[in-house]
């Protein structure tokens, strides 16, 4: 009935919707395997893809040829570049999805992908032969084999749902637990633990007055976050999402069902996502506020359903009721369903290698939550790299790496690794030492010919990068050549603010005045004017920022030189730790049960200090 492929992906979430589209682009016969063909790229929780540092991972998910950021653009409802106060390091983009039509682009575009096939049915168990996976055994009984197998469970293995008193086994609300996989993987030496998320309440957006709220438009210029020519929403076509506040009483109303809730009440044992908290869990924490954000927001173009962001909550669904209709605006409230928590299975990612693949079991890869890991953005790119990595390991090819100086891709699964993770890891701007570097505008130029060189990035995305390259190049040479004279510009300088000049001055060094703009000097500057006007806002911006930041980026390169010297030094796989003796105890335990492959990958693991590194070093260099 099934032909042996080269890839299985086991559930199809952001991170295996990633995996198949890579693995298939690059050549491989890929089959994906999901409980439910209805369900492919369902937006679990909230209807939004990006925000901080979230939005730099779309964008290079894209430079690499990915399709999150693509399916993102054609879903819009709303769009903001958020952080915009802030250097270009922390600029990062976010938009508001329609849930079903995010969905439906993803499942067409898998569809008109060539060697992607398609089963619906739950993956009991992986067929491992010489400590090596070989395929997969469904619910159904069918044995499917393959070269490599890419699991990416999200919520499901053994998912418990909890709503107050009520707990039941589910992946996502009205959805079964998957079961079988976890046990096989424990009983062949693997270590896994539970952890825990939750989502908030679904209301009628007709029962709301959004009089009581703010109002909060979208950008008026839409950049999106694909660096391909694709149609994106219209600015004045854009849905407004609206803020309001809970309050005092909202709080004590919650604090009713405390002693209902199956967090303080000890039957949830999954440690919770920190930086996305319930809302019990925030007036249980932030016991001094009286109030808190609670986002407003739309689930798509043709649907009242509304997202209600910022009150994720497992309290009774009386508690939940009673408590938001005292939120102003939510006076006469309709749910369509409540709020709950989710608990599920997940493994150490320090059983991981660089590459995904799973040290214990060759040809076994992990992606997404089941990593640890929360958030689609954290979730697809971890896929899209076990995807082409999935099929380097069936064509017995190298694998494929991102290093921190790299990608933010490169940061999160280095972080996991190397230093695991016991609660639901999220990625931030603050994680990554070379932010200045990495950059949401150039990671394109950044990735997207590494891509083309795997066999992944299309020929139009490298002659794109290209087109921009020269093009800013060009842009720079003319700033570095062409004086500007007093009378052009004091105009614009008394309008910023700024000290007027007495003698021509060159438009680089201008440029370099704070609160001076590119586009503004442009505009004022006839010369520039005409030379500028067929060139792309995207590009005027990419040069600035390389002219405004220059000493910042020259800075962060010499850093990452200096590092690749020990990202450089290869650690052999069967390099036998027992013999540094002189290192701590705690650093040998650490590399033997991480084998680090890399020197610099080594000196991250916590718990090592550097003159464990430099011992082995010294032993590595006799």
């Amino acid at each position: 009935m099934f032909p042996k492929y080269d890839v299985i992906v086991v559930g199809a979430g952001h991170a295996g919707c990633e995996a198949a589209a890579a693995a298939a682009n690059l050549g491989s016969k890929v089959l994906l395997v999901t409980m439910n063909m209805q369900t492919i790229a369902q937006m679990s929780c909230n209807p939004a893809m990006g925000g901080i540092a979230k939005g730099q991972i779309v964008r290079e998910i894209d430079a690499m040829g990915g399709y999150s950021g693509i399916v993102s653009d054609l879903s819009t409802i709303q769009f903001k570049m958020l952080n915009l106060s802030k250097g270009p390091a922390m600029w990062s983009p976010r938009a508001q999805n329609d849930r079903m039509l995010f969905a439906g682009k993803w499942r067409e575009m898998l569809e008109q992908t060539p060697n992607v096939d398609f089963y619906q049915d739950m993956v009991k168990s992986i067929i491992i032969k010489k400590e090596k996976a070989c395929g997969v055994i469904t619910g159904m009984g069918h044995e499917i084999l393959a070269e490599s197998v890419v699991v990416t469970s999200g919520t499901f293995l053994n998912g418990v749902i909890h709503i107050g008193e009520k707990q039941f086994g589910g992946g996502r609300v009205a959805e079964k637990a998957a079961t079988g996989i976890t046990e096989q993987l424990v009983e062949y030496g693997m270590k896994s633990d539970r952890l825990k998320t939750g989502t908030p309440p679904r209301v009628d957006g007709r029962s709301l007055d959004y009089t009581k709220m703010e109002e909060q438009k979208g950008d008026d210029e839409i950049v999106g976050f694909s660096y391909l020519n694709i149609p994106r929403v219209k600015a004045e076509n854009q849905r407004s999402c609206f803020i309001t506040y809970t309050n005092n009483t909202v709080h004590d109303l919650l604090k009713t069902g405390f002693d209902r809730s199956p967090m303080y009440q000890g039957r949830i044992e999954g440690v919770g996502p920190r930086y996305c908290p319930s809302i019990e869990d925030k007036i249980n924490r932030f016991a001094d506020r009286d109030r808190h954000q609670i986002f407003v927001e739309p689930e798509g173009w043709n649907t009242v359903e509304i997202y209600v962001n910022g009150f994720s909550t497992s309290l009774p669904e009386d508690v939940q009721y009673a408590a938001m209709k005292q939120i102003p605006g939510f006076e006469n409230v309709r749910i369509f369903r409540p709020g709950y928590a989710i608990e599920y299975d997940y493994f150490m990612p320090t059983q991981l290698s660089n590459s995904l693949e799973t040290k214990i079991i060759k040809n076994l890869f992990f992606a997404g939550q089941i990593n640890g890991t929360t958030g689609y953005e954290e979730a697809a790119c971890q896929g899209l790299m076990a995807g082409i990595n999935a099929h380097q390991k069936s064509k017995n090819l190298d694998p494929f790496v991102l290093k921190r100086s790299d990608a933010y891709i490169g940061v999160l699964i280095d972080d996991l690794i190397n230093k695991g993770t016991d609660e639901p890891y999220r990625m931030f701007t603050s994680r990554a030492e070379f932010r200045t570097l990495l950059r949401q505008d150039n990671a394109d130029i950044r990735l997207t010919e590494k891509s083309y060189n795997l066999g992944l990035a299309s020929e139009e995305r490298l002659k794109l990068v290209h087109q921009k390259m020269e093009e800013v190049k060009e842009i720079k040479k003319t700033l570095k050549d062409l004086n500007i004279l007093p009378e052009e510009i004091n105009g614009y300088f008394e309008s910023i603010d700024s000290a007027t000049i007495t003698e021509k001055q060159k438009a680089g060094k201008i440029l370099l005045r704070p609160n001076v703009t590119l586009q503004g000097i442009t505009d004022v500057v006839p010369e520039l004017k005409e030379k500028f006007k067929t060139v792309s806002r995207e590009n005027i911006q990419q040069a600035e920022i390389q002219i405004k930041y220059e000493h910042y980026i020259v800075k962060e390169e010499s850093l990452v030189e200096q590092m690749s010297d020990l990202e450089n030094m290869k650690i052999p796989e069967d390099f036998d730790y027992t013999k540094l003796s002189a290192i701590s105890k705690e650093a040998m335990q650490k590399f033997v049960k991480i084998k680090p492959a890399t020197l610099g990958q080594a000196s991250r693991i916590s718990g090592v200090n550097p003159s464990d590194i430099q011992i082995l070093m010294v032993y590595m260099g006799r």
